[in-house]
């Protein structure tokens, strides 16, 4: 009898000590610039080489209609972090460079709970590695110690470019893309032993400005070289483009822009490397995605909604690649049909962490846990309809339709996305429309009724941190 006292009293203390002992599961967040989710092979690119991403999402679970809430780097930056739209953050468009450096530099989240803020009281160490461009850049902020960055949000080259480290700015003549890489890979080796949480924030592969006609220096620049690049779309330029003008149909933007997502897909690949030979794996939830769409001459387009006038809203301006993968919770070549947006991520994550209850109640998140769907459960009750703003330009997608308005006269655009997924035959005005038309405009109404803060509801007088692109 005593024997079996004893030996129970030993197991109830080996199972408390393993308890005592379970280490959270560690994130990295690896949050891409500019990049369409068609651009990758797991979402159907048969010219671009991205095996470590396809990998990733074969091991995971990959979100097939997952679309940003806006279509610019601050704002949905500003989403990803604090579940909040930009009507709520106030970030509505790119940052100015003087909120970033100099004397008028702020985070431009101070006011809001951060998942940074949130891991890091949770015991997390929080390390950003990457584009930040919110604010204040020279400071680190919301919950992150280890703070590598630029000085800039945009992109002028990936190699001889300035970067913050230690407080200071100094150059880096090699590859940004496997800089942050690298830098990242230095904090999951520094920080192993302990929880962490990984922002591992590319500014590649960007696709904008006036290197896209440069030619690509990675080690796949010679691969894609004399390559056509048949995903790329040659269409006549849409009447609505206002930048990025010479990069339709152009052969030295299409294979820049090629060179440079397989450049971040490295990156990735050596990521995933590190965490296995660190015994890591298992222990961490890795998140692939964008901040925003982006259009490589579909429809005529090149670029993202705040490169056309009237503002843009098209839906490959939205598609994100979102890929979770965590073997033996993640169900490995897991897809998921539903429509999500990154406002959804914050509270989604938190959940999957266990962390519900740390998900901020003020402001109120329009966002939704769909962290079951992630541990391979169903989620019957999941409404398909996510919402989007760009300044004067808001819109509703849900299962079947699209509608888009834009304050204060138009114009405004409806679509049967499941006959006409290419947007091509606006259906607005349209005789039988009418019915469809007022559903969704009372749906979009009132969301932004629920959520938009009168402060930063630009639609009702409110104003934005950031310089508005389309007065």
């Amino acid at each position: 009898m005593m024997g079996k006292t004893w030996l129970s009293g030993l197991m109830a203390l080996a199972m408390t000590a393993a308890t005592v002992v379970a280490k959270p599961t560690n994130v990295v967040f690896i949050l891409t610039d500019n990049q369409g989710a068609w651009t990758l092979g797991c979402y159907g690119n048969k010219d671009i080489r991205t095996p470590h991403i396809d990998a990733l999402a074969a091991g995971g679970l990959k979100f097939n209609r997952a679309l940003s809430s806006n279509p610019v780097c601050s704002p949905t930056r500003a989403t990803f972090l604090t579940g909040l739209i930009p009507s709520q953050h106030g970030v509505h468009s790119f940052l100015d460079p003087k909120f970033m450096m100099g004397p008028q530099a702020y985070n431009t989240l101070e006011e809001f709970t951060s998942l940074g803020e949130i891991l890091h009281k949770e015991g997390y160490a929080c390390g950003l590695s990457g584009k930040w461009h919110l604010g204040a850049n020279l400071t680190p902020s919301e919950g992150f110690d280890f703070w590598v960055t630029k000085p800039d949000g945009s992109t002028r080259e990936f190699y001889d470019q300035d970067i913050i480290e230690n407080g200071q700015v100094t150059k880096v003549t090699d590859y940004t893309t496997d800089f942050w890489t690298r830098r990242g890979i230095e904090f999951i080796e520094a920080n192993q032993d302990r929880p962490f949480f990984l922002f591992l924030a590319y500014n590649g592969p960007y696709s904008l400005g006036n290197l896209m006609l440069n030619e690509a220096r990675n080690r796949h620049a010679a691969y894609y070289a004399d390559k056509e690049l048949p995903s790329f779309p040659r269409d006549a330029m849409h009447p609505w483009q206002h930048h990025n003008k010479k990069f339709h149909n152009t052969d030295a933007a299409r294979r820049r822009m090629a060179s440079e997502v397989s450049g971040v897909d490295d990156g990735v690949g050596q990521v995933m490397a590190a965490l296995k030979r660190l015994g890591l794996e298992k222990d961490t939830l890795v998140v692939y995605t964008a901040d925003q769409g982006w259009m490589g001459g579909q429809n005529g387009l090149w670029g993202m909604g705040d490169h056309t006038r009237p503002i843009g809203a098209h839906e490959l301006m939205m598609q994100i690649p979102l890929i979770f993968h965590q073997p033996g919770v993640i169900p490995a070549g897991a897809t998921s049909d539903l429509l999500v947006s990154n406002y959804d991520f914050l509270p989604s994550v938190l959940g999957y962490l266990g962390l519900g209850n740390k998900t901020p109640a003020s402001p109120k998140l329009p966002g939704r846990d769909f962290s079951p769907v992630m541990r391979g459960k169903p989620l019957a009750d999941w409404d398909n309809t996510v919402f989007y703003e760009m300044e004067t330009c808001r819109a509703i997608r849900s299962q079947r339709w699209k509608y888009v308005s834009r304050f204060p006269e138009g114009p405004y655009e409806l679509y049967d996305m499941e006959a006409d997924p290419q947007e091509r035959f606006n259906l607005y005005g349209q005789p039988g429309m009418e019915e469809i038309t007022q559903d969704m405009a009372t749906q979009l109404d009132r969301f932004f009724a629920t959520h938009a803060d009168p402060k930063y509801d630009v639609w009702k007088g409110g104003g934005s941190k950031t310089k508005r692109v389309a007065e």
